[in-house]
């Protein structure tokens, strides 16, 4: 370096990397983490240590919550995603513990840091047209036809995740009364709801095509294999898929997507979300209230669909 060259913040960050290399020893000796996530670690914390060092800071001692903050709404600006800031904020909650036990700092310069608000993506849905369109892909003259068309029917229907659809077993469905009984996440059970429609549907194919696919080792499953066992969420992916292309439809379609679709339609038509909830299975009415925003912004479009003020001046 010049003699009157500038130092540089990785330069001014070198007493600060002293006690970050310390600890990460500590991280692969004492508490066994493997190399590449102590090298994940050691990326974070030696970005951060030129963070504060180009701010003024000398010493871990110097350091206070607005650097962390700072720093964090500087890379917030730079379009990190949220998952990435709060990992890195993770890892400097560690250290900082780390240094308050070493006694290099009398406090944690972390602990009044609030993490990155998660951006909770929209679910985007079919619309009805294309979910009709889905519906109709399969061939019913035929047993796969009958099956994947039943499977496609009770997904909107019943707003299944696929693990659920995949793990139905005949002893679940009371398709007279009209609702099937479901274990969920955490196998907490619930009663879901069978639309008529769907309802027709799975009997006709209990009758006419799930007989084709028995084998001996067969068991109560109600959707079956080509080899006679139950039917895995791969290849359930792989029908909804092949159904999506043959109807010509171009958004990425996959079996969450049927879900989605299943709570946006409901609420659009007026079901109450509390109802929506509970046939979804969310532990918490706030995961179902994202749908709202879809609903919302459906009536955003309409009015400025059609309002005569609705849309911007020309």
């Amino acid at each position: 370096m010049a003699p009157n060259a500038p130092e540089s913040p990785d330069a001014k960050a070198g007493p600060l990397l002293e006690a970050v290399e310390a600890y990460l020893a500590v991280l692969e000796l004492e508490r066994g983490l493997a190399r590449n996530t102590t090298a994940s670690y050691n990326s974070d914390l030696t970005q951060f240590a030129a963070a504060v060092a180009a701010m003024g800071c000398t010493r871990w001692s110097a350091v206070t919550p607005a650097n962390v903050s700072e720093w964090i709404y500087g890379l917030a600006k730079r379009e990190f995603a949220t998952s990435t800031l709060s990992r890195k904020l993770a890892a400097v909650r560690g250290f900082a513990r780390y240094l308050l036990k070493e006694g290099v700092c009398t406090k944690d310069f972390t602990e009044l840091v609030e993490g990155p608000k998660a951006r909770r993506k929209v679910p985007s849905s079919l619309s009805l047209k294309d979910m009709e369109r889905l519906l109709a892909a399969p061939d019913e003259a035929t047993p796969h036809g009958l099956r994947d068309r039943a499977i496609l029917e009770l997904f909107y229907s019943s707003g299944l995740r696929v693990s659920e659809m995949s793990a139905l077993r005949l002893q679940n469905l009371d398709l007279e009364q009209g609702f099937i009984r479901v274990f969920g996440k955490g196998s907490k059970e619930r009663l879901v709801p069978v639309g008529e429609r769907a309802r027709r549907m799975v009997d006709r194919y209990l009758s006419a095509a799930r007989p084709n696919f028995v084998r001996s080792k067969t068991g109560s499953a109600l959707f079956l294999s080509e080899r006679g066992l139950p039917i895995s969420r791969k290849t359930i992916w792989v029908i909804v898929k092949s159904c999506a292309k043959k109807a010509g439809i171009s958004q990425a379609v996959k079996p969450h997507l049927l879900r989605h679709s299943f709570a946006t339609h409901l609420l659009t038509g007026g079901a109450d979300l509390r109802a929506i909830q509970e046939m979804l299975g969310h532990a918490d009415i706030s995961t179902t209230q994202i749908y709202t925003s879809v609903e919302g912004k459906r009536l955003v479009d309409q009015h400025a669909k059609f309002h005569p003020r609705g849309k911007p001046e020309i």
